[in-house]
């Protein structure tokens, strides 16, 4: 339907907005809306995709599905590969990431093409196997029906970057029924801003997702954890904090080195096939990292480890013993980002929410598996796998409330408050402090986009160098006079000149305070040039330095005016201290209207 006809059809509703609504009210009531758009979609995902593999397991026996498991998920890399070709122009964009881009340099703009793409995308890579998690694929969805709805109601752009964190927040509360997580996640991850006037539209949107989810979807079920916790286990706590922060280091890092990887990896088809046919093999070796994984949390919190061996080539042995038992449970930890990475960088689609989960109850199981092996001191593995799990989602998407209370909810293990508060904290500080950037965000910054740093890096981050370019300083060659440099000077309207000679390279500046003096030596107005009276610039810009960067550079020369050169040494033009603060007091305008 075209633009000006959904318009038309909807003023009359905008009208009678005007007449009866206060802005706070219609703003409640649109994100009502995007909670219980984006909790249905969240139900119709998972239901699909859970049914889905149920019916392309149901006709393999059981011995045979350890080798249709390996096939799968070639099979859904390829198809999700060929729906982004041929019906999305091969632009898919993965990842929560693209989200917080579009809200921190597109003013929370999103495609409408993410309303179904990443619908369809995780559900052809998910059902099939492919080892990812779902959580990623909806936020984006609801995000996007955040952006589009308040784009269709003509609802301005602050409001407009709320309910984009409204859909974020209303995916994960639909998925896992836990509101306060779903409101945590949007703030700590999606909007990087902890606004008091957020937090009602932002509760409401989760509260209409869960109760939508909660009608049709039973969310993600797990044990419930009702059973206290002992004082002396505190330094447990303390020890699996380190274990899940390492976890979290260990996965980011392989993360973005498997990305760049397959990044530099040539031909499409050829990353098919050895993206699925590696996954296919670990899925061989490991068949717990077949599709998101949540089927393995639930047997560890049942107290059903031994079976993480059935199907799998160990199920030979007729003898598990406990550690062949963590034998599996440590490889399945240690090779889940790597699965996840191959999904993704194959051509998949899914994201490191869920895996995060995935890897941490495996890590809390191991941890808590071998401290009661050693006699020392007999703990709850139950408990210790749900803190793993809070300590290193905490970790690697940097989120420690939303870790805290995510369990807390999903788990009814509000008992555990203060261990995950312990582990969730104690994981976040020590990840910080190896990797300043989570899951999401690191290879924004690569880019120049900050965005979940200081308020002034975040409006500087939305700003560019070549925008900024200042062209009307007139330029003058080495080999001029001094009498062509008069000259010069009584046309311009500017007091600083670039020495650039004819192939545009910069050779120095020239300042008419510098020359002051000379400028009344006429005696040598045809024998001095302009190479003996230039000096060299304070520093120079390239177009992709960061703007923060440069002001800073600007603050300890003491300079106004920077030249701003291309790779190649060719002077493009001047940047103006001035320039950049006007235009980041726009910006910080324009935010907060």
């Amino acid at each position: 339907m075209p633009k000006n006809t959904i318009h038309r059809l909807l003023r009359p509703l905008l009208l009678w907005r005007a007449r009866h609504l206060s802005d706070r009210v219609y703003l409640i009531l649109v994100s009502m809306l995007v909670g219980a758009l984006a909790g249905l979609a969240a139900v119709v995902l998972k239901t699909l995709v859970h049914d889905s593999q149920q019916g392309l397991s149901s006709w393999v026996p059981m011995q045979y599905r350890v080798f249709t498991n390996s096939l799968y998920p070639i099979i859904g890399i390829a198809l999700t590969v060929l729906f982004t070709r041929y019906f999305l122009g091969g632009n898919l964009g993965r990842g929560i990431g693209p989200i917080i881009y579009n809200i921190a340099r597109q003013g929370s703009i999103v495609p409408r093409s993410k309303l179904y793409s990443q619908l369809v995308s995780s559900f052809l890579t998910v059902t099939f196997g492919g080892s990812a998690g779902l959580e990623a694929p909806i936020s984006v969805t609801g995000s996007a029906m955040g952006s589009n709805v308040s784009r269709i109601l003509r609802i301005g752009r602050r409001e407009r970057r709320l309910l984009t964190g409204c859909g974020a927040a209303a995916g994960v509360a639909a998925i896992f029924n836990s509101p306060i997580a779903g409101v945590l996640f949007a703030v700590e991850v999606i909007l990087s801003e902890l606004s008091a006037a957020y937090f009602v539209p932002l509760l409401i949107s989760s509260a209409t997702a869960t109760v939508v989810s909660k009608a049709l979807y039973a969310g993600q079920p797990f044990v419930l954890i009702t059973t206290s916790w002992p004082v002396d286990a505190v330094p447990l706590y303390l020890m699996l904090a380190v274990f899940t922060a390492l976890l979290s280091v260990y996965m980011i890092r392989v993360y973005f080195w498997a990305d760049s990887y397959f990044e530099q990896l040539p031909g499409t088809f050829r990353k098919v096939l050895l993206g699925g046919l590696a996954l296919g093999g670990l899925v061989f070796l490991f068949p717990p990292l077949y599709g998101e994984g949540y089927n393995i949390v639930q047997l560890l919190l049942g107290g059903h480890a031994g079976q993480l061996v059935d199907g799998s080539l160990f199920d030979v042995f007729d003898d598990q013993s406990a550690w062949l038992v963590l034998l599996v449970a440590a490889g399945s930890m240690l090779l889940k980002v790597v699965a996840t990475t191959i999904t993704i960088g194959s051509g998949g689609n899914g994201g490191m929410f869920g895996s995060s989960l995935f890897a941490g109850a495996l890590c809390g199981f191991v941890f808590a598996r071998l401290i009661n092996l050693s006699g020392l001191y007999p703990i709850s593995e139950v408990h210790f796998i749900v803190l793993g799990m809070a300590g290193t989602l905490a970790g690697v998407v940097h989120a420690p409330l939303t870790g805290i209370f995510l369990i807390a909810e999903i788990t009814g293990g509000y008992a555990l408050f203060v261990p995950l508060m312990v582990v969730t904290s104690g994981s976040y500080l020590i990840t910080r402090y190896f990797e300043p950037y989570s899951v999401y965000t690191r290879k924004l910054v690569q880019k120049g986009v900050y965005v979940n740093q200081d308020r002034d890096r975040g409006l500087l981050a939305q700003l560019d160098v070549r925008s900024l370019l200042q062209t009307d300083f007139l330029p003058v060659q080495p080999e001029d006079t001094l009498g062509e440099l008069v000259t010069t000077f009584r046309h311009a309207s500017r007091n600083l000149f670039p020495v650039v000679d004819a192939e545009g390279h910069l050779h120095g500046i020239i300042s008419l305070d510098t020359v002051r003096d000379a400028l009344f030596d006429d005696e040598h107005y045809n024998t001095t040039r302009v190479r003996d009276l230039m000096h060299e610039p304070p520093a120079i810009v390239r177009p992709d330095d960061t703007l923060l960067d440069t002001l800073r550079c600007m603050e300890q020369l003491g300079a106004w005016a920077l030249p701003v050169l291309d790779l190649n040494d060719r002077y493009l033009g001047f940047l103006l201290k001035s320039t950049i603060l006007a235009n980041y007091r726009r910006q910080l305008i324009k935010e907060s209207e």
